[in-house]
């Protein structure tokens, strides 16, 4: 399986932004659909956003609201999580996930390849 490894996560305000980046073997993220997922602890692990090998974008309606943007550069084969005006609610461990196209991307059980996370806090 492709080693997907997150960096990007760190402590921050309420109102401030970051942005995640999940590198991948060469051409992973031409192949493959790839997402955010997040845990935030007693919770279980929900979908954040997701790009398909041809750049089509999904996001999580309930919390995202156009805070969030995925992106991909299919050179560097690296995902990115754009995050503005983060709320202590966005606090959890944020995964990077790659699944063979044609799954629904929302679901967790479509990807079979994940990295281990990187932490984001964010303090009132």
């Amino acid at each position: 399986q492709a080693q997907l490894v997150e960096s990007g996560g760190r402590s921050v305000q309420t109102g401030d932004s970051l942005r995640l980046s999940c590198a991948t073997p060469a051409r992973t993220v031409m192949w493959y659909n790839m997402a955010w997922f997040r845990q935030a602890p007693g919770k279980e692990r929900e979908f954040v956003a997701a790009i398909s090998r041809t750049g089509i974008t999904k996001y999580n309606s309930d919390f995202v609201k156009g805070r969030f943007t995925i992106s991909k550069d299919n050179r560097k084969s690296t995902v990115y999580l754009q995050m503005n005006n983060l709320r202590p609610e966005d606090t959890a461990l944020y995964y990077c996930a790659a699944s063979q196209p044609g799954s629904p991307a929302e679901v967790a059980g479509s990807y079979d390849n994940w990295g281990q996370g990187t932490q984001v806090t964010v303090s009132p």
